[in-house]
């Protein structure tokens, strides 16, 4: 090896006389070396590395690349380093890459992002470039120094070259050297570079094994498999590879020195998981080979000789361009088949925005080129195109293969699950629904086994989707005549009585025909065919029975079912079903009606409603000829009907007022169980209808259930005696006389109108009981005895079961703590010192304040004697609540400082007894605190000032006291 092998003295040479010759050469060479590794190859030096290896081996290469003393070192194996490298090394605009392949191009200026000193070292000779002997080759040079000056000494570094006399590793034909400028983390670049070995083994095939600090990752290549072993899993990739030569066309269109790179290649490289399966990528980018910037959102990686701009990072638009793509799409189909037949689905590019131009165009040409490939599996045996494939709508085994020797161009059955449905839609490749199966069979002569089998095919679907129901409706049957009719409904699978069966198959319905015994099939049933036994013959009419009102109304005749149901009713022990309710009778002016809305003629039910009630009354005609029972298991009404829901989801079963209801719970109602049409009762016929309902065991339970639906209803809407239940009061409730008034007689058992609601006690249970009481309190009108128990407190958000008749509670609006009040007491005899303030007998106390403040008689240890009855703590008469225009409802109550522990207890007549006898007082206050006081505004006034700590106070409070009212004035 001679000193300078490659000529690197007349290089050099040469860039220092065109720089010196040209004034601005220098700042061109400078300024596009900055481009390179500033812009284009800034983050792509393991990328520039590998791929100079790659093109260097030619085939079985090896890249090692570690950090050394500071140094970051790539060695590869292949061609050693030669003088056109060396030329284009230094040029930064001419590459030594012929048709492909070469060592040292464009890219090699990436080594720039981490050293200003590079070298290559090959068994050939070596090379080195460096920024400071730049520097120094130009100092000679005031111009390029002034130059280099401005731009704050950045020379270009790869312009200059130097022969170096060192050698690559032992192994190795080439080694570039690369001492790592200050700051940068030479372990942080070797992490990095891990994560790119396994994909750029992928895209360079003629790379086998990269080392990176010791770990390897090597590449092993079986058939269409290319298998990347490394740290942890292997990865598997499926590959579908083709090459070619651009035309002579395109050719033309290149530059003169990429005229002879005319050779193009395209590999497609499919993601496999641990089991084999293909695991497509939801987002990749163009490799070219190495990769770009180009997003592509293909379900396989694309790795093409496409041509770039020379930022390597972008495509280059052109006629080359288009060649390579078309001719990249027309080999997706290629990768497709690779696959099993099942699995090919997952490689057609889904429909959504495209990630870049170029992905746009390939997912387009992808697409076509798909549709008019033959990939997709036919039922039966064969391949189809997607062009003029059909694949079913629906997902059943068999049915695809049975149907396709009927049917022509049907794909594979198993296509037909939801999981193919996005790709066979992106390849619109249309879907055949059941509805045009059946258009497309009718009229097929097959023998009735294989129609046995067709249904059998069907069962799974028919079983689980009632639009499929709905679609197959006209599904041919054979019949044991030799026929075929256009549906199942109206067909009978029978196995049962001869004699019934003659007679459905003669009635006006003309739709119950006997299916041959080798086609039947329970699947039939479900389509409407009615089976053999009579409950079943029934249930098969449900369909036809709840659309009969609907069927009247279009003018279709509808006289023949009614017959049918009512006698197959009958024969299967006119058990009751909830759709019977829609079945069409005729009414007394011979108009059609729901059974449910039609009542039995002379029917208790019909006293008791509304004359313009909805509820007709049945066909004299039908009533005659069918038993009561019957009718009444049809739906026709003898008496109130209930409404029953296990489960209920919402108040959605067309009870009057039931989104009011169901609101009074805290939680929603496990179980709804209500009556029926109250709401259509006359207003002067509640007594019989309530006598009526306690007559019927369902629902006289309805009625008494305290949390039902039908009391809560009846309570609040029903009338007697003009007014709704839970506004009267029993009379023997004396407790709420004043508040209440008692019921007249009805005529109504007792337990009837306690179970509807007539009051026997002051629970409130609801925001509008308690609104109703407030009212009460405050109406003038009402005369509330002073003997009188009045106050409530709130029970539990639901009443309970059982009532009281002797005491009611109640809830402050400004405490939830209840107080229930004591019975009345009689307070022990004693003697005192002195008289309360009102007492004619006063003696003032020697420790009272100044006047006005009173001082509450100074007792000795035994309490005077407090007589009279005593009916409660606080006050007799509440504040009564007042609404007026424009203000809010509230509690009036005076202004307070401090709260008493309780109420007064209040008496009719106060008296004490002391050691010169009884005095009657207006209002007390024991040694213990407890207040007592007189029933009236001023004793009221006085105790509740004084209790509160506000006796100047004690006028306002015995105004408020006798009209409330002047608290919202």
């Amino acid at each position: 090896m001679s000193g300078d092998p490659f000529g690197t003295e007349a290089l050099r040479a040469s860039v220092l006389g065109a720089w010196t010759s040209s004034p601005t050469r220098f700042r061109e060479d400078a300024n596009a070396e900055e481009d390179l590794y500033l812009g284009g190859y800034r983050d792509r030096l393991l990328v520039e590395l590998a791929q100079n290896a790659a093109d260097a081996a030619g085939s079985d290469g090896t890249l090692r690349v570690d950090v050394v003393d500071g140094e970051l070192r790539a060695a590869n194996t292949g061609r050693p380093l030669d003088a056109p490298g060396v030329a284009a090394l230094a040029s930064l605009r001419a590459s030594a890459k012929q048709r492909g392949v070469g060592q040292f191009g464009l890219g090699f200026a990436a080594v720039l992002a981490v050293t200003d000193e590079p070298a290559v070292l090959s068994q050939s000779g070596g090379v080195a470039f460096s920024a400071a002997r730049t520097t120094a080759a130009i100092a000679d040079h005031p111009d390029l120094a002034a130059r280099a000056a401005e731009r704050d000494g950045r020379v270009p570094v790869l312009r200059l070259v130097w022969p170096v006399d060192e050698a690559p590793p032992a192994g190795f034909a080439t080694e570039v050297r690369l001492p790592l400028r200050d700051g940068v983390d030479g372990q942080a670049l070797l992490d990095g570079f891990a994560r790119e070995a396994a994909d750029l083994l992928l895209a360079l095939p003629a790379l086998t094994r990269i080392e990176i600090a010791g770990t390897v990752w090597t590449r092993t290549d079986e058939d269409d498999r290319v298998t990347i072993h490394g740290p942890g899993e292997p990865q598997s990739w499926l590959v579908h590879r083709v090459s070619g030569e651009l035309s002579a066309e395109v050719v033309a269109t290149l530059g003169v020195e990429a005229r002879s790179r005319a050779q193009w290649s395209v590999a497609w490289a499919l993601r496999l998981d641990a089991d084999g399966a293909p695991s497509p990528l939801a987002e990749d980018v163009l490799h070219a080979p190495t990769p770009t910037d180009e997003r592509m959102s293909l379900p396989a990686r694309l790795v093409a000789t496409v041509p770039i701009e020379p930022s390597r990072r972008r495509a280059r638009p052109g006629p080359a361009a288009d060649e390579v793509l078309t001719a990249a799409a027309a080999a997706y189909p290629g990768l497709v088949a690779k696959l099993p037949a099942k699995r090919r689905t997952g490689l057609v590019p889904r429909a959504g925005f495209p990630l870049s131009e170029v992905d746009d165009r390939v997912r387009e040409l992808v697409r076509t080129a798909l549709r008019r490939a033959e990939w997709l599996p036919a039922a039966g045996s064969g391949w189809l195109t997607p062009a003029r494939a059909r694949v079913l709508d629906v997902a059943a085994p068999g049915l695809a293969d049975l149907l396709s020797e009927v049917i022509p161009d049907l794909v594979d059955g198993a296509l037909s699950e939801q999981a193919h449905a996005g790709a066979l839609a992106a390849l619109e490749v249309p879907r055949m629904r059941l509805s045009e199966v059946v258009a497309a069979i009718t009229g097929t002569s097959r023998p009735p086994a294989w129609w046995h089998k067709l249904y059998t095919a069907l069962a799974p679907v028919a079983d689980a989707d009632a639009t499929a129901r709905e679609e197959l409706g006209g599904l041919p049957v054979p019949m044991a005549d030799g026929r075929t009719l256009p549906g199942p409904r109206g067909a009978v699978r029978y196995d049962g009585d001869p004699e019934l069966l003659a007679l459905l198959a003669h009635t006006d319905l003309g739709a119950l025909r006997v299916v041959h015994p080798d086609a039947a099939h329970p699947v039939l049933d479900r389509l409407g065919a009615q089976p053999g036994t009579a409950a079943d013959l029934l249930d098969s009419l449900q369909d036809a029975v709840e659309r009969s009102m609907d069927d009247a109304e279009s003018g279709i005749d509808v006289a023949g079912l009614a017959p049918v149901v009512l006698r197959l009713l009958s024969e299967s022990g006119a058990h009751p079903r909830p759709w019977l309710g829609a079945l069409a009778l005729p009414d007394s002016v011979g108009d059609w009606r729901r059974a449910d809305e039609l009542a039995l003629p002379g029917s208790p039910l019909l006293d008791v409603l509304d004359p313009d009630s909805p509820i007709g009354v049945l066909s004299s005609e039908v009533a005659e000829t069918w038993p009561t029972h019957v009718l009444v298991a049809a739906g026709v009404l003898d008496a109130f009907a209930l409404v029953v829901d296990e489960s209920p989801t919402g108040p959605d079963h067309d009870l009057a007022d039931e989104a009011d209801w169901w609101d009074t719970y805290p939680t929603p109602p496990t179980r709804v169980v209500g009556i029926r049409d109250l709401d259509l009762v006359a207003p002067d016929a509640w007594p019989r209808a309530l006598r009526l309902l306690a007559a019927n065991p369902d629902t006289w339970r309805a009625l008494v259930d305290p949390i039902g639906y039908s009391a809560w209803w009846i309570g609040r809407h029903a009338l007697l005696s003009g007014a709704a239940p839970i506004t009267w009061r029993m009379p023997d409730a004396t407790a709420l006389a004043g508040l209440y008034d008692p019921l007249p007689d009805t005529g109504v058992d007792p337990r009837v109108l306690l179970a509807v609601g007539v009051r026997t006690d002051l629970a409130v249970h609801t925001a509008e009981d308690a609104r109703d009481l407030l009212d009460r309190l405050a109406d003038p009108d009402r005369a509330i005895p002073r003997a009188s128990s009045c106050a409530p407190t709130a029970p539990s958000p639901r009443p309970s079961a059982t009532t009281s008749s002797t005491s009611t509670t109640w809830t402050s609006p400004r405490s939830s703590a209840p107080s229930q009040a004591p019975s009345p007491t009689t307070a022990p005899s004693s003697t005192a010192r002195g008289c309360c303030p009102s007492c004619p007998t006063t003696r003032s106390s020697p420790r009272a304040p100044t006047p006005p403040w009173p001082k509450p008689w100074q007792t000795s240890p035994t309490s005077p004697g407090v007589g009279g009855g005593s009916r409660r703590p606080g006050l007799h008469r509440r504040v009564r609540p007042l609404v007026r225009p424009g203000r809010r409802r509230r509690h009036l109550r005076p202004p307070r400082r401090t709260r008493p522990p309780s109420g007064p207890i209040v008496h009719d007549k106060l008296t004490i007894r002391t050691d010169t006898g009884d005095h009657q007082v207006p209002w007390w206050i024991t040694p213990d605190g407890v207040a007592h006081c007189e029933d009236t505004p001023e004793a009221l006034a006085r105790t509740l000032a004084w209790t509160t700590d506000r006796w100047p106070d004690r006028h306002t409070f015995t105004a408020l006291i006798e009209d409330p009212a002047l608290y919202l004035r």
